[in-house]
């Protein structure tokens, strides 16, 4: 036995005997049962930091875990390599983003190794390489096939440095992109999606999974189905073919009550509903709206506001005319992205 622990001449020794043993390989056809052990792939920025051991030295340990009790344990390790940042960071350096790209998977594997973790190298996947991606492809050929991708116009987080789309969480500070600080606009894209509301119902009947209630609760909440009715509003007006606004409500009861109509900022019929004389401060609205984050719109905590765009809808019950306004707590991509107002049956209305 030794006195003290060398890491520099034990670690690079043993880790080498692995390598050479084919240790860590995994074969499927090993008799003991299956265990896949999965870390997420760290993007290729160039380096790795303490936050990467925070999330792969305690799964490394669980993985040597399940093998130590009998597992035939899958552990693989790749690279996440596309996307704008390792681009933009390229353009600064002057160099192909290719280049760039693979000079870090090869530091960073590098740097992986040292670890000593018990990865399958040899299904290391860097998402970059059309061996690779040719699947992604694939996957999503199939989700258009089966008519589950298809196009459509919504607003989205825009970084006009980066020239990029950024996820909610990427805007920071009151509307500043997290990796450059410029100011995040909000713009009117035409982008694909996936019809996942299609298996909306399926996902709320929880068939053979066996969840802990508090995550049946969440995955209720999060598709958010309610029971309603659509409502027409007349809309007599110059400037559009339009005949109608449609809300969503799940108080048909209370329409006798309505006082005033809420339409998203981004809703088409905004600009050509608005009368001359509101035109400057309607688009100032919406600019000072697409500042903010769905996250920020929504909250409970911001006070309401909103502009009157001087034009109005008839309440076909009762014949009244209905004042439409718009205000940045109505989102276009939710319901019809129009909402009736009914202060005396609702909190939110009244506010």
């Amino acid at each position: 036995m030794i006195d003290n622990y060398n890491p520099q001449e034990l670690e690079k020794k043993w880790q080498q005997k692995w390598a050479d043993d084919s240790l860590y390989e995994v074969s499927e056809d090993d008799p003991r049962p299956k265990w896949y052990a999965l870390t997420m792939f760290p993007y290729t920025s160039g380096d790795l930091h303490i936050g990467h051991w925070y999330a792969m030295a305690p799964s490394d340990v669980h993985a040597r875990f399940k093998r130590m009790q009998g597992y035939n344990v899958l552990h693989p390790m790749g690279f996440d390599a596309f996307g704008l940042p390792a681009e933009n960071a390229a353009i600064k350096r002057g160099i192909h983003p290719f280049t760039w790209t693979m000079q870090n998977v090869d530091n960073m594997r590098r740097q992986l190794r040292s670890i000593g973790a018990i990865y399958d190298w040899s299904r290391e996947v860097v998402t970059c390489l059309p061996e690779y991606y040719k699947w992604t492809e694939w996957f999503f050929l199939k989700l258009y096939e089966a008519g589950l991708a298809y196009r459509g116009k919504a607003p989205v987080n825009w970084c006009p440095h980066c020239q990029t789309v950024l996820a909610n969480e990427q805007v920071v500070g009151g509307g500043f992109c997290e990796r450059c600080g410029a100011a995040v606009s909000r713009r009117d894209l035409e982008q694909w999606f996936f019809r996942i509301t299609k298996y909306a119902d399926e996902l709320m009947e929880f068939n053979e999974i066996d969840w802990p209630e508090p995550i049946k609760i969440m995955q209720r909440n999060w598709i958010g189905k309610s029971y309603g009715t659509e409502i027409s509003f007349a809309l007599d007006h110059p400037n559009t073919k339009e005949k109608e606004i449609r809300v969503f409500t799940t108080r048909a009861d209370t329409t006798f009550g309505v006082t005033f109509m809420v339409l998203a900022p981004e809703h088409p019929l905004v600009d050509v509903l608005t009368s001359p004389e509101k035109k400057a401060e309607v688009k100032e609205y919406i600019a000072q709206s697409r500042r903010l984050s769905e996250i920020e719109r929504l909250s409970t905590e911001k006070e309401k506001d909103g502009v009157f765009i001087g034009a109005y809808c008839t309440n076909r019950l009762n014949g009244e005319k209905v004042p439409i306004w718009i205000a940045d707590y109505v989102l276009l991509s939710y319901g019809t992205g129009a909402v009736m107002g009914v202060p005396a049956h609702d909190e939110r209305d009244f506010a």
